[in-house]
């Protein structure tokens, strides 16, 4: 039960601009930074995943649930023809993939995604758990 716990941690993305600012090819990089990904709770009573995708489509984009994680992909490919330059086709190519471990109270059966503006909107409702139940205590003398 406990394979759908993930160890945070709250300094990965600062250690990760810290590499990319500090390694020789920053000024390339820094044009084809990673999107944002969001992920928290509302009210404990869902979970929400927010992707900032901007340039993809909605066709390009598939959101699974597999084996209790979240899975989002998007992949977009270009092709440009030009037959008045030296180069006959300009191929480029954009890929996200992330995957995300759900709670065990997720309701994977209810899962939604939206997509507007360029940001993709997961949300998975929790199912509703049972309520800790309270033993009483008695009171009696073993002395007898």
């Amino acid at each position: 039960m406990a394979r759908n716990l993930v160890r945070f941690d709250p300094f990965a993305e600062l250690s990760a601009l810290q590499k990319q600012l500090f390694s020789d090819d920053w000024l390339r990089s820094s044009r084809r930074s990673m999107p944002t990904t969001d992920i928290y709770t509302e009210d404990d009573s869902k979970l929400t995943v927010e992707a900032h995708l901007p340039g993809f489509s909605e066709s390009d984009i598939d959101v699974d649930v597999d084996q209790g994680a979240l899975v989002i992909q998007a992949e977009r490919h270009e092709k440009e023809e030009d037959k008045g330059k030296k180069y006959v086709v300009r191929e480029s190519s954009s890929s996200y993939y992330r995957r995300i471990a759900l709670p065990e109270q997720a309701d994977e059966e209810a899962v939604q995604a939206k997509f507007s503006g360029g940001v993709l909107r997961v949300t998975v409702p929790y199912k509703a758990v049972a309520s800790p139940r309270k033993i009483e205590i008695a009171t009696g003398d073993t002395s007898s």
